[in-house]
């Protein structure tokens, strides 16, 4: 007897199909990345859906973070071996996965009207197949800063590039605080300065994404997207980072500014989450701001979307995985993740909403995304196309090894690679 199962009712039929007498036990694995907040809400998502459906249970595996583990989920697809379900990010990178032969679209599962376009159109593909379901707030890039250190000193959030190195000196100058928190040792790490710049680029060269897709434009030779590289390159110059930038890690860097080690840390909000759950009682000291540009009457915030759940194509159990898919499409599946990791930024899906007291951070964060005109999506959200070596020549940058010039026309050269194995025209 063959039996067809659809959506929801498929896995309610499945589950109670007899073995032994007894609903069949599926164990499904799903591989996340290794930071301490991801693991967290992806054990507390598979509890919530376990418990709901007992005979299911999950394995989680993890991977590294950066470029180390997109080797390893462009490996795993590649060789078949992938996870039932994988934490993945979502933009050019998933693009690079070819999602069409290695993933399934998720288009039919109950809750996918519940989730906003400006996600859905960053996990889907040229026929309209999307691919993958949020499940962490749409985030920032910018600056982490230590409010005391701020308020001894006499300082105020910056709106321009100047206005921030001059902060810096003031902090070198007048106490023992490090100025700026870098963290090498996990390499991706390194971007902020480059990527979270991107609003800034837009301001001077509005047209730059679709020039650049089109291999109209390059890093190197636009003035305004080489900047990001040349700033990295003048605070590098100045001095201003930890002794062991090269190799604190990521964890080193959410001790620094929660303790008040460093004054400020660049890096994406999605951090909050890691500092919720290792420092809860140092929220309050910690701000966000954008990451500032030339003009303080344009200053606004380069937003990234969250990572995304996706089921990849050789999985033994599509409707299962499809349904827990569904649920964390769901307004349950936010309030864990608050509950988990606190209260992040906006959430991606509708009816989700955040409590009113939130932590600090997300609190400056928040009017970036209420007032009209201050954010714009990272160029990733724009462009499928983004190197792969990025990291490591803003490291290269970062270490006074290569200049900005240098490290431009490199990732040019690297972005040029990554377009053509996407087939992408006129490169």
């Amino acid at each position: 007897m063959t039996i067809k199962l659809t959506g929801t009712t498929a896995l309610a039929t499945l589950l109670a199909l007899p073995f032994g007498g007894a609903a069949t036990a599926q164990e499904l694995t799903l591989l996340s990345d290794s930071s301490a907040d991801t693991v967290a809400l992806m054990e507390a998502l598979t509890d919530a859906y376990t418990e709901k459906h007992p005979e299911v249970t999950f394995s989680i595996e993890t991977r590294p973070g950066g470029s180390e583990g997109d080797n390893v989920v462009k490996t795993r697809l590649a060789t078949g071996e992938m996870a039932d379900i994988f934490q993945y990010n979502s933009g050019a990178l998933v693009q690079a996965l070819r999602p069409g032969r290695t993933m399934l679209p998720i288009n039919d599962i109950e809750n996918f009207d519940a989730m906003l376009d400006s996600f859905t159109r960053t996990v889907s593909d040229a026929e309209g197949n999307v691919y993958g379901v949020p499940i962490e707030a749409a985030m920032g890039g910018g600056i982490f800063y230590h409010i005391p250190t701020y308020e001894e000193l006499g300082l105020e959030v910056p709106l321009t590039w100047d206005q921030f190195m001059e902060n810096n000196r003031t902090i070198a100058e007048q106490s023992d605080v490090v100025p700026i928190a870098q963290t090498y040792r996990d390499s991706w790490t390194s971007q902020l300065f480059v990527l979270g710049d991107f609003f800034n680029v837009l301001q001077q060269e509005p047209g730059f994404a679709e020039a650049y897709t089109a291999n109209e434009a390059k890093y190197a030779d636009t003035p305004a997207a080489r900047q990001g590289f040349e700033r990295l390159q003048e605070v590098a110059e100045a001095d201003f980072f930890n002794d062991d930038f090269g190799a604190a890690s990521y964890e080193d860097g959410l001790r620094m500014i929660a303790t008040g080690e460093a004054a400020h840390y660049p890096v994406l909000t999605f951090a909050i989450g890691a500092l919720n759950q290792a420092y809860p009682d140092r929220m309050d000291d910690i701000g966000f701001f954008a990451q500032p540009g030339n003009e303080a009457d344009s200053n606004g915030l380069t937003v990234w979307m969250p990572a995304a759940l996706y089921i990849s194509r050789t999985t033994d159990h599509p409707e299962i995985a499809r349904d827990f898919l569904n649920f964390a499409a769901s307004e349950e599946a936010c309030d864990i993740n608050t509950r988990v990791n606190g209260a992040q930024g906006p959430y991606l899906v509708e009816g989700c909403t955040l409590p009113d007291d939130v932590p600090q951070p997300v609190a400056d964060m928040l009017p970036y995304f209420q007032e009209e005109g201050r954010t714009a999506p990272a160029l990733e959200y724009l462009s499928p196309v983004k190197g792969p070596t990025l990291e490591q020549l803003t490291v290269e940058v970062g270490t006074g090894i290569r200049d900005a010039q240098s490290a431009a026309e490199l990732y040019d050269a690297d972005v040029a690679k990554q377009a053509k194995q996407l087939g992408l025209p006129n490169w």
